[in-house]
């Protein structure tokens, strides 16, 4: 019980970066592959934070940070550059894992023995959830109010339209700016808990996360043509489940023996069956054609 319950607290502290890739995915319909290189880049600045002795509330800002210059210069290469949204993400996150090993100086980094977020719970498993849930549920509150104010119906419509939303005199380059700085910011944030949860920061561990990102969302997106609500705190919830049930996934494919070397494997295969089941009214038309 102990593993799906170590689980369930990887899935919340990897809700920060589900949340990211939803707003980027389905908020602005921006493919960002920035998130691979941002939640390393989260992970490495927390490591180093806690490596000199950094107060948590000193440290957080300085991730948040992190990700949002990283996403503001995917921003930068997409719109001034008028390169395509998809090669700008990928460049950044070549440049990241130069920039990541750099400040590293090695490939990885124990924190073991440092002091962090969950350093003085007495009771570890329990305290941590609570404290991390308190951490999403928070979060969720924010995106919530954000979405709901006039930038963020402003963000919203430019995913939908950016055409139109340009000619009623919006500036849908400063909302592409923020909005990926934001959703980087969030990524980073998940690195950082990410690295104080497992308790160590590697130079590769930001591999494929945009995979486990976008198996998440369409987890979330399965849940909410179910339910068929279009609340906003609604859908945001159904992402931080849909990441949770993710991670829960691999967990069982874990116990049940599949060898830890194929689980990548396992998540290209188990996300390929999760879009082909979001897009099974297309599936079903094509074959019947």
């Amino acid at each position: 019980m102990d593993f799906y319950f170590a689980a369930i607290l990887q899935g919340l502290c990897f809700a920060p970066m589900g949340l990211g890739i939803y707003l980027t995915m389905k908020i602005f319909n921006f493919p960002d592959i920035t998130t691979d290189g941002s939640y390393t880049l989260g992970a490495v600045i927390c490591a180093l934070g806690l490596s000199h002795q950094l107060p948590f509330i000193v440290l957080l800002p300085l991730v948040l940070l992190g990700g949002a210059v990283a996403g503001s210069c995917t921003a930068f290469i997409h719109t001034k550059l008028k390169i395509n949204a998809l090669l700008a993400g990928i460049l950044v996150m070549t440049a990241l894992y130069s920039v990541n090993l750099t400040l590293l100086g090695r490939s990885n980094i124990p924190l073991l023995g440092y002091t962090n977020l969950f350093s003085f719970v007495r009771n570890p498993a329990v305290n941590m959830f609570l404290i991390v849930a308190a951490i999403v549920m928070l979060l969720i509150f924010t995106l919530h109010y954000l979405l709901r104010t006039d930038f963020g119906i402003a963000m919203r419509a430019t995913g939908n339209n950016e055409i139109m939303v340009r000619s009623m005199g919006v500036n849908t380059t400063k909302i592409k700016w923020i909005g990926l700085a934001i959703t980087n910011a969030l990524v980073a944030f998940s690195g950082c808990l990410i690295a104080q949860f497992q308790g160590f920061t590697d130079i590769n561990m930001g591999i494929g996360i945009v995979i486990s990102g976008l198996g998440s969302v369409m987890i979330a997106e399965a849940i909410i043509k179910l339910l068929q609500t279009d609340k906003v705190w609604m859908n945001l919830l159904m992402v931080v489940v849909g990441v949770t049930v993710f991670q829960l996934v691999l967990a069982v494919t874990l116990s049940i023996g599949i060898d830890s070397s194929l689980l990548k494997l396992f998540t290209a295969c188990f996300v390929l069956l999760i879009v082909a089941f979001a897009q099974r009214d297309f599936l079903g038309s094509a074959i019947k054609r």
